[in-house]
């Protein structure tokens, strides 16, 4: 079974599924809010918090594209939600305090150096830069465990991606993503998940989902997703692009306790449980005469029938074993058949 191992965490089927709360950039530059998102998670169990680690200089020119869910062009939201690097070590320090895994996206190398400075126990790459090669191969020579999301990428780019990891040992997850926000179920595509096992069964596999509940998630438990990633905010009221997409932390708490539990119910195969004999004795049935039986009568189906309790030793399944012999003793209406009673 695949495996990685971040901070003494190890992620894998073996495994409960590990869930990020993305913070992202739903704290819109204040530091004050990126610090209650993070006590927040933590209040309701939350393992690990993943921000984001803009550059702005060194990860994209000025522009005026304005992103699908926001009104403002990306380079103005970036400028304005951008953390410091002073920040950003005092984050991470207040979320190892708080004895969680800190995550962050560079979307840049000198965001990768910065982070790689901080001392990161390992990366997450976002979709947009799953075919940035040459920084998917500037971060894999770091030799940490990277999470690679696949949103707007086909098998055939993930590939090359894949390929760096294998080439400099990287330990690697996939995350299965849509890049639409939000993301109508009818467009998650938790198939892809089984295109992804088939394709590279040495990866971990997740799914970081834009849709508006946890259903998805929840979903891909049961299909093998290792990894849950979902945009969290403390305020569903809060300004910014990602907030609608986002959950609080009532949604946070029921998407770790939900996976926990369907992590719990998968598997296994169809036999009869030792624990399940509480509930045999009385709902089994078993031959019971419905009628007085005299010495010597036939067991025929006026005298003989299936009834609860479980706790005779002749069960329904046995019933027409009996029907056409004869009885060797006399046997009250109600008396539970015995092997005993029946001649040879």
């Amino acid at each position: 079974m695949p495996e990685i191992e971040i901070c003494g965490r190890r992620i894998g089927p073996n495994n409960p599924p590990l869930v990020i709360a993305e913070i992202g950039i739903n704290h819109e530059g204040s530091f004050d809010k990126a610090i209650q998102m993070v006590d927040d998670a933590a209040n309701v169990g939350c393992e690990c918090v993943k921000f984001q680690t803009h550059v702005i200089e060194d990860e994209m020119i000025p522009n005026d594209v304005i992103p699908g869910n926001a009104k403002q062009s990306i380079w103005e939201i970036m400028k304005r939600c951008a953390l410091t690097e002073e920040e950003e070590i005092k984050l991470k320090n207040y979320v190892e305090a708080r004895k969680m895994i800190f995550l962050s996206t560079p979307f840049s190398r000198a965001a990768a150096v910065r982070l790689e400075t901080m001392g990161v126990s390992a990366y997450k790459i976002g979709s947009g830069e799953c075919n940035n090669y040459p920084l998917v191969e500037h971060i894999a020579k770091y030799g940490k465990p990277v999470i690679l999301s696949t949103g707007m990428n086909d098998i055939n780019s993930i590939s090359k991606a894949v390929n760096i990891f294998r080439s400099h040992k990287v330990p690697f997850a996939l995350m299965h993503c849509t890049s639409m926000y939000p993301t109508p179920y009818n467009k998650v595509r938790l198939g892809a998940l089984r295109d992804l096992e088939q394709r590279f069964p040495d990866a971990v596999l997740g799914l970081s989902d834009h849709s508006l509940s946890n259903y998805p998630c929840l979903g891909a438990v049961a299909l093998g997703a290792s990894i849950l990633e979902r945009h969290f905010t403390s305020d569903k009221t809060w300004p910014g692009p990602d907030i609608e997409i986002s959950m609080d932390p009532k949604n946070l708490q029921e998407l770790i306790n939900g996976s926990k539990a369907i992590y719990e119910a998968i598997g296994g195969n169809k036999t009869i449980l030792p624990e399940e004999r509480p509930t045999i004795d009385f709902a089994y049935a078993c031959v019971v005469a419905i009628s007085d039986i005299t010495e010597g009568a036939i067991f025929t189906e006026s005298n003989i029938w299936v009834k609860r309790p479980g706790t005779g030793e002749i069960k329904a399944d046995q019933y027409n074993e009996i029907l056409g012999k004869r009885s060797n003793k006399y046997i009250r209406k109600n008396e539970q058949i015995k092997w005993g009673h029946v001649h040879d």
